[in-house]
């Protein structure tokens, strides 16, 4: 099968011809359907976190599954999925308390004795990035790190909740359970902010603040449910939140991982407020609370993939979409081929669209 490779950081992905596995017990062979180009993605591919190399990133896919293993009960072949990089183990203390997204699944990868999923050409093994790898043709991953969806909904689409719209959606209805005729403020108005602000209507926020430097993406934010704009990189920006909402918002989410916006994110909570920080920050990088803003009882938290439930919440925002509820079409910018990832980054890297989805030849 085919795939982009990254084989070393702030290098182009190679488009190369690799070999997968067949299925173990609680394996699922996939065929690649359409994958996302997430900014997570990019964080690995220019160097800025570290990964074991060679490797294929990739990790907002939807497809079809081909083929699995003796114990897999969960999907079947012929069933349409999302992926998730949530894959949980189910036995941790995070899964039998209701936080699967915290597992670090280790249960889910191929131990060190096992074959690898993956190898090259000549035998040599390819890391799994992130459990899935969707930068392929195919993927081969644990049953537990996918679910089955409605059979109508346009793989393209789907590819998308895997990721962005998990995030996003599950920060409003998980981590932060956004109380109908709350405010919120999203700081970046990319896949994942758009989506945030998308499930921010459909919770019944009150004032849905976008705030992005871009007035394209402003724009594409109101469209997406957001009653007012800023442009955060405005001088005042902070001021013009806390007096629009006369005080502060209740809920404020940074959604790019930039220093600066956590920095905003901060200062524009009521008291009592929360933000939420969701962007891929500099490893180095302190996001905190000043005395004054604990006795405020504001809080400070992070939310690995909105703290999702994903075999559950996954199904339930495919039904948002089917149901005209959830704006997917608006969230993709275009569909390319994998022969195009590479030009797919270095748009992302610029930062004026919205979300690029590669499509496989089915």
């Amino acid at each position: 099968m085919k795939a982009a490779i990254l084989v070393e950081p702030g290098k182009k992905l190679e488009i190369e011809d690799v070999v997968i596995s067949k299925p173990q017990a609680h394996e699922v062979l996939i065929r690649t359907a359409a994958c996302g180009l997430c900014h997570s993605d990019l964080h690995f591919i220019d160097g800025a976190y570290p990964h074991a190399l060679p490797a294929i990133a990739g990790h907002e896919a939807a497809g079809i599954v081909e083929a699995v293993g003796s114990e897999v009960r969960s999907v079947k072949v012929g069933d349409a999925v999302v992926t998730c990089l949530s894959a949980f183990c189910g036995q941790c203390e995070f899964c039998v308390t209701g936080r699967m997204s915290l597992c670090l699944g280790a249960a889910t990868r191929r131990g060190p004795s096992d074959a690898p999923r993956i190898t090259r050409a000549d035998g040599s093994p390819v890391a799994q990035m992130l459990n899935l790898s969707a930068f392929a043709e195919q993927m081969l991953i644990h049953e537990n790190a996918c679910v089955a969806i409605n059979p109508d909904m346009p793989l393209d689409r789907a590819a998308v909740i895997g990721c962005a719209v998990t995030t996003g959606a599950g920060t409003i209805f998980n981590a932060c359970n956004v109380t109908p005729g709350e405010s919120i403020a999203v700081i970046g108005c990319g896949g994942v902010g758009l989506a945030t602000i998308n499930a921010a209507k459909i919770a019944g926020a009150g004032r849905i603040i976008a705030c992005d430097p871009l007035p394209e993406k402003r724009a594409l934010a109101q469209k997406l449910g957001a009653t007012d704009v800023i442009d955060a990189l405005a001088d005042d920006a902070a001021a013009q939140i806390i007096e629009m909402t006369q005080g502060g918002v209740h809920h404020a989410i940074e959604a790019v991982g930039r220093p600066e916006s956590g920095e905003l994110a901060v200062k524009i909570l009521r008291r009592g407020g929360t933000a939420t920080i969701l962007g891929m920050m500099p490893l180095n990088h302190k996001v905190g609370l000043s005395a004054m803003d604990l006795l405020g009882s504001k809080k400070l938290q992070g939310a690995i993939m909105g703290g999702n439930h994903f075999p559950v919440d996954i199904p339930r925002l495919v039904d948002f979409y089917l149901r005209d509820m959830l704006d997917l079409d608006s969230i993709i910018a275009e569909t390319i081929p994998l022969a195009q990832i590479n030009d797919g980054f270095d748009k992302m890297r610029k930062g004026d669209a919205a979300r690029s989805v590669i499509i496989f030849d089915q």
